[in-house]
């Protein structure tokens, strides 16, 4: 069930006695920082600090005896807000927060669904492993690692989801279990890319990567209005090695534009990432500015960026992926970001590599052809129907959205985030594990 957000004030919730202290009421003083998301102010009548499957299910049965809605919180970073709501019960699954390697000789790892990747990666780097997840540490395992997970090492590690091996989970009965290749396969299957519309996960099993230092580097280029810059950024990439996995941003640079991007290469050898990086640098658009360093994963994906979500940054999102950045589409996504009227925050991520080896039916991640991810942001005044607007000419280049990076929950997200046969395998086990949708994260058509 989507939750909505307004002024209405927090509805009563009768604690149940095995809740009693595990639930945060309005007037608690943890209140205020566990109410809202990232994107979201937010007046839930409960937030239930969860240590285990029994306190899901009493959480979730008492929400449905008092007819209340549920969100599912593990950090609350996501950009839709319905990680939190007005009148309702929070899951909050911040306790559930392990991080521990349960095989090194295989590079299984486990980990809690409110861990937040900062710590994941600083725990796993003392082991000389990492997980490819978000490119935030503030971003907690469970909204990514069921959605898909975008990382600084993607191309050549995969989506967080296409190294996940077991899940455990309570489905929106109560019911606990544990699904894998070999039992429960098509709950595993919907968990790896809509996982949250059939259960609430508590743990993940997952392959990490052997990982050292990492190469590093900032380019800053002159962003032209007619995307000549922004598809030399994206060919350079598509043709890079899996060793390379790059961001970039577009942002003002007095009255032009600039494009910044900052690359990650997945080796701690210099000549090799300096050998990497070179038609990136040495094409015809040239860096204004250039600067590459070895670098320890954490400095990107750092305990430090970890932080009370409070409703700090609304914010409308939508994207695009792209089989390629050609010409055209590169020149739409920069008219995006130069409109005299409402100018969009581009970012762009870069796909392809590994993540384009995994077949599009294995996972409800169907995505398997998109080089490029562009997404675009709109702040107050501004909302969804102006997004939709602006993003329209950008939408018409590309074959789908990533759930996560969608600000959005009506039916147009649902169909663009899971496509064709794999969209209607998802609404089929979401309504099979979840009749009553009252975990459901997007209308379904």
């Amino acid at each position: 069930m989507t939750p909505g957000h307004g002024a209405a004030p927090a509805a009563a919730f009768a604690v149940p006695a095995a809740l009693a202290e595990r639930t945060v009421l309005p007037g608690d003083p943890r209140y205020p920082l566990l109410r809202s998301t990232y994107t979201t102010v937010a007046r839930p009548a409960a937030v239930v600090l969860v240590r285990g499957p029994g306190d899901i299910a009493a959480a979730l049965a008492a929400a449905r005896a008092q007819g209340l809605p549920v969100s599912v919180r593990s950090g609350g970073h996501g950009l839709s807000g319905r990680s939190s709501n007005d009148g309702g019960v929070v899951v909050d699954l911040s306790g559930l927060d392990e991080v521990r390697v349960l095989d090194r000789a295989t590079r299984l790892v486990r980990i809690g669904a409110g861990a937040r990747w900062g710590r994941v990666a600083s725990a796993l780097a003392a082991h000389r492993l990492a997980v490819s997840s978000g490119d935030h540490g503030n971003v907690a395992a469970g909204g990514l690692a069921t959605a898909g997970g975008i990382g600084w090492l993607a191309r050549t590690y995969g989506l967080t989801v296409d190294r996940v091996r077991a899940v455990e989970l309570v489905l929106a009965d109560g019911t606990a279990l544990r699904a894998d290749a070999a039992h429960h396969p098509d709950l595993f299957w919907a968990v790896r890319g809509a996982g949250a519309g059939v259960g609430i996960v508590t743990a993940f099993e997952i392959e990490a990567m052997e990982l050292g230092d990492i190469g590093v580097a900032q380019l800053v280029f002159e962003a032209d209005p007619a995307g000549g810059a922004l598809a030399q950024w994206a060919s350079a990439m598509a043709a890079a090695p899996r060793t390379l996995t790059s961001a970039a941003h577009i942002l003002s640079n007095g009255p032009a534009l600039a494009l910044s991007v900052t690359v990650a290469a997945a080796d701690d050898d210099p000549d090799r990432v300096r050998e990497a990086l070179g038609p990136l640098l040495s094409g015809r658009y040239r860096p204004l500015q250039a600067a590459a360093q070895l670098a320890a994963y954490t400095a990107l994906v750092s305990s430090a960026h970890e932080h009370a979500n409070t409703g700090r940054q609304p914010v409308v999102s939508t994207n695009s992926l792209l089989p390629a950045l050609t010409r055209d589409a590169a020149r739409a996504v920069m008219a995006t970001a130069g409109d005299r009227h409402r100018p969009a925050f581009v970012q762009l991520r870069s796909l392809g590599g590994a993540i384009n080896d995994v077949p599009a039916g294995a996972t409800a991640y169907a995505h398997r052809t998109a080089q490029v991810m562009a997404q675009g942001n709109l702040f107050p005044p501004h909302g969804h129907d102006d997004l939709h607007r602006l993003w329209a000419p950008v939408r018409e280049h590309g074959t789908g959205s990533y759930v996560n990076f969608e600000s959005g929950t009506g039916p147009g997200v649902f169909d663009r985030a899971y496509p064709g046969a794999t969209g209607a395998r998802v609404r089929e086990l979401w309504r099979r594990h979840d009749p009553d949708g009252v975990l459901r994260p997007l209308t379904v058509g």
